[in-house]
């Protein structure tokens, strides 16, 4: 996983609302497509890029592939970002 591909894939709403509805637990791929109003072929196109990214995983069982959270790359995501997080001043030390 590279933060530009993290990033990229983040950059879309439609993605983002992808990893919101995984945040309840795994889908199939029929069941996050029932959410949006896109073809699936398209939906294929975000999942692949999610895919790519790292930040989700599929499983296949019998005829489904299912989708879920890769929760270790959100976790390296926040600790990244939280170095940027600014320490609280207390207003009479300035």
């Amino acid at each position: 996983m590279g933060f530009p591909e993290t990033f990229k894939a983040l950059a879309d709403p439609i993605r983002r609302n992808i990893l919101i509805l995984l945040k309840g637990g795994r889908m199939s791929a029929g069941d996050i497509g029932s959410h949006f109003d896109i073809s699936g072929a398209t939906l294929s196109y975000h999942l692949s890029q999610l895919k790519k990214a790292d930040l989700v995983f599929e499983t296949r069982y019998k005829n489904f592939v299912y989708y879920e959270l890769n929760i270790s790359v959100f976790e390296e995501v926040m600790l990244w970002l939280a170095q940027f997080k600014e320490d609280k001043i207390d207003e009479n030390e300035r």
